[in-house]
């Protein structure tokens, strides 16, 4: 894993009401743009994510544009809902995050390969004028999730490579 590439911009020519926030991290891995794109993919497992903890995705679900679910925040103890906007397999992924009135998050990953692996891109657009509040709150975690989401893909794969590939299963107080 390379360190990341990062680059900002704030647009303050906008209203207040209307200002907006980009941020990019770009991380460089030796996993395969496979195994980054399944690591992305399974909302399921969000363990990598720093800012998420969990998702109601039912196990097995494909990414697909529309797909609306809830994911519940390390950050807040409130749900918020995800929608789906863009999926292009194996390149990128696109969601908008409903947090509250007054701010819009749209979050796009976006995975190249390279000569030696692959280069994840992870970019954040905070809108409405809470943004620079909220940014305030996640721009710590935010600047972990591309190498965060390295690290566990890369990690996946050498497991794959040892043959031990098995996840440990997450359990309820009812499963015995």
């Amino acid at each position: 894993m390379a360190p990341f590439k990062g680059s900002s911009k704030y647009n303050r020519s906008e209203s207040p009401a209307q200002s907006s926030l980009v941020r990019t991290y770009e991380v460089i891995s030796t996993a395969s743009v496979d195994d980054l794109w399944r690591t992305i993919t399974d909302l399921t497992d969000v363990s990598w994510h720093p800012i998420l903890s969990s998702t109601n995705v039912p196990n097995g679900l494909v990414v697909k544009p529309g797909l609306i679910y809830q994911a519940f925040t390390r950050l807040i103890p409130i749900p918020v809902r995800i929608f789906v906007e863009r999926v292009r397999p194996k390149e990128l992924l696109s969601v908008r995050i409903l947090v509250m009135p007054g701010l819009e998050e749209q979050v796009t990953y976006q995975v190249q390969s390279t000569l030696c692996g692959a280069c994840v891109s992870y970019s954040v657009t905070l809108r409405g004028w809470l943004s620079p509040l909220f940014w305030s709150l996640i721009r710590p975690c935010a600047a972990r999730v591309a190498s965060q989401l390295v690290q566990c893909a890369e990690q996946a794969a050498r497991q794959a490579v040892s043959g031990n590939s098995m996840k440990p299963v997450k359990r309820g107080c009812w499963d015995f």
